[in-house]
Parts: C-alpha cells; structure tokens; sequence
C-alpha cells in the first residue's frame, strides 16, 4: 500500500521517499478512512461485524487520481484541426481556415445544456476507467452571459449524476467573443459586472480563470478582472505562460491557487514560482497536441515548486483525454521520479483545488483509492499510463 501521507507539497521527490505499508489494510467507515495498518492487525483490531475485503493475490493500493484542470464541457470535434496542425498549418491559419477555440465556441452555442451535460457525463465514465475521482472542469467556449450560464449549469448537473466530485470553474476569460461589440477590456467588465453575480447567486463555482496569452488577454487587463473576482470572494487560477511569460507573473502577485501550462516559464518566472504559494500545473498532453516544449517540471521541482499535473482534456490542443499516459511522457522528457508523476496527480493536484482529504491514505480522509494487480507500482508508470486500475473506490464504494 502506498500512502503519500507525509510527503511535502513542494519541491523534488525521489523514489527511495515513498511510504509503503506492506501487506496494508484500510479501515473504512462511511466515507472516510478510520485507520491504515497492517491488514492481519486491523481485522483483530475489529468486531465479527465489520465487513472484511482482503485479495490473494499482490496487489498495490495506492490513493485515486485527480486532475485539476480540464475542458469537458464542449461540443463538437476539433479533428479538422488536428489534422491540419500535423499538416504544417499555423494557429492562424486554422483559425482563418474556421477552426481553433471559436469553432468549439460555436459548436458549444449550438448545443443544448442536456447535450453538454450528456458529454460531460461520457468523458466522466472515461475518467473513472482510469482511476480519476476528482476532476476541475472549466466553462469557456460560452463567452456570453447566457452561454456560460448554459455550461456551468450542465456541470453542475453532472456533478449530481456522476460518481465523480467536479469542481466547476468559470474560464469566461478564454478569448473575447468575435460577436462581442468592444475591446477586450470591455468584455472582462461586462463579464464582471453581469455574470459574476448570477455565478454566486446559483453557487455554480467558486473559481475564476483567465487565458493570459496575446492572442487571449493581456496581464494587466486581467489583473482589473481578477480585482473584481475577489471582491465576490472567487478563488483565482490562470492559463499562463503556454506562448510568452507574463501570466505566471500575475499568479504570483494575486496569489492564485495555480499557473498552468508553463510551456515557455524560463528562469526568472521558476524562481517566482518556487517562492511563491502557487501550484505549478503541468499540462503535458497540448505540448503533444500542439507539438511544442513541455512545462520545466524538473527545473521547477529542483528550485522548489510545487508540481502539479493535469490532462488538459479540450477539444483543441489536447484530445487525447488521458492523464496518466500524458504524466508519463512529461516524465520521460523531463526526468521525473515515478513518486513525483504520483504526487503530481494525487495530493499535489488536489490542493491546487484547495482540497485536503483526498490524494493521501491517511486517517480521516475521504477512502478514494485504486487496486491495481501488479506485483510493484513501477509497473504502472513503466508500461506508460496504460495499465489502468482493477478497481477503483470513491467514499469507500466500490465504482470499477
């Protein structure tokens, strides 16, 4: 049994860190775990009524997964666009040819919130097949009042109807709307001032995002954006430094809960990072998607940072959808211990949502975990994320 119970948010890990309970048991009440021991202690420890569960077989217990940062609310496909990025075409050009984030905008408006919802809940069944029980979902591709409403309502939705716990975000500020009469600072307000309130008055997130890139917002506009999101209480996370610096920046100043992607963060940005209170998310599925550099995980976790990472699920840059099979190819090109790949999407990916009781096996946490029937955990990171889980438990039921 692998717990992470008292590993550190920040900084490198290496494998001889790893906390194992041979032959370990977990005992269960409700949803929380009551107490970590060895199995045959635990069952003596017990009344004849407790149901006991035990395995013949090996088998590694280890915490569920979470990703912190996805796009599952969308409509339509982006496959014209992938095609033509393998192709040679620029961002531009597929943006000019029709397609890029406006084409999944369009899409999206055109679908109905019982369709968005009915997507959300597929893509959910899919991640739970791959051990995730938690996962942050954004709006986004509304970019109205109306249509952002439409997506964090159907995710709300879906957070009553899937085993899963979604934490909602509202990425209103992904690009301003082609069909919006004003500049990009006028649109943030209009935003602020007429979505915001609804947001809190139909308690339909707690988290505010923004894309800080040239061809999305500038850092100083958001940083007015992120004035007013305070002052409804939201908590901040930012799309940041994918093409040029400058977001990661604004993380650190209004104390976000996360910077993600980070493609291009060079030194001056992984020193702020690792000083900072800032969880830095990895996104490694649109460096393949895109065919771009990945986040400096390593030079990241060497200054101190804490390193998330997240499967960017979208339509666009990262369709692939799979966050173990994408952790393992950042580790493979940014030489990461297998126990920085787990710390990544467990309990460090957790606490970018600033949630605590899972992603750790320990007492009083809620019993979210996974079996695998492998002999040792190296297995599953050495066949790259495509060993998926025997079983998986969410609040100590048996989902898979």
């Amino acid at each position: 049994m692998i717990c992470l119970a008292n590993l550190p948010l920040k900084g490198a890990l290496g494998d001889d860190q790893i906390d194992i309970v041979p032959n370990g048991g977990l005992l269960i009440c409700d949803d929380q775990i009551i107490d970590i021991d060895n199995y045959q202690k635990l069952t003596e420890s017990v009344g004849e009524h407790v149901e006991r569960i035990s395995f013949e077989s090996e088998c590694i217990c280890m915490p569920s997964f979470c990703d912190a940062h996805t796009h599952i609310c969308f409509g339509g496909s982006r496959a014209r666009d992938y095609a033509l990025r393998n192709s040679g075409a620029s961002y531009l050009e597929i943006a000019k040819a029709g397609g890029g984030i406006w084409d999944t905008v369009t899409q999206t408006r055109i679908s109905s919130q019982e369709q968005l919802l009915d997507g959300i809940l597929l893509r959910c069944d899919n991640l739970l097949k791959q051990g995730i029980t938690t996962a942050e979902v954004k709006s986004g591709y509304g970019l109205s009042v109306s249509e952002e409403l439409k997506m964090l309502r159907a995710i709300k939705e879906a957070n009553k109807l899937t085993p899963l716990d979604l934490i909602p975000t509202c990425l209103a500020a992904h690009i301003k709307p082609k069909d919006f009469e004003g500049n990009h600072e006028d649109y943030l307000k209009y935003i602020a001032k007429d979505l915001f309130p609804i947001l809190k008055q139909e308690n339909l997130c707690s988290r505010i995002d923004a894309f800080i890139e040239e061809e999305a917002f500038s850092a100083d506009i958001v940083e007015n954006y992120f004035a007013e999101a305070r002052k409804y209480e939201f908590d901040l996370t930012v799309h940041a430094d994918q093409f040029s610096t400058g977001g990661s920046q604004l993380a650190v100043k209004m104390k976000a809960l996360s910077a993600d992607h980070l493609e291009v963060s060079g030194e001056k940005e992984i020193i702020m990072l690792a000083d900072s209170e800032v969880i830095a998310m990895a996104l490694p599925a649109a460096s393949i998607g895109l065919g771009c550099s990945f986040t400096p995980a390593r030079k990241l976790l060497d200054a101190g940072a804490a390193v998330a990472i997240a499967s960017d699920w979208n339509p666009g840059s990262a369709p692939m959808g799979d966050l173990l099979i994408s952790a393992s190819v950042l580790a493979t090109y940014e030489k990461l211990s297998n126990l920085e790949v787990l710390a990544g999407i467990s309990f460090r990916a957790a606490l970018a949502l600033q949630i605590e009781n899972i992603g750790r096996l320990k007492k009083n946490n809620k019993a979210d975990f996974l079996i695998y029937n492998q002999n040792h955990y190296n297995e599953i990171f050495y066949h790259q994320g495509t060993i998926k889980p025997d079983q998986v438990w969410k609040s100590g039921k048996r989902l898979i």
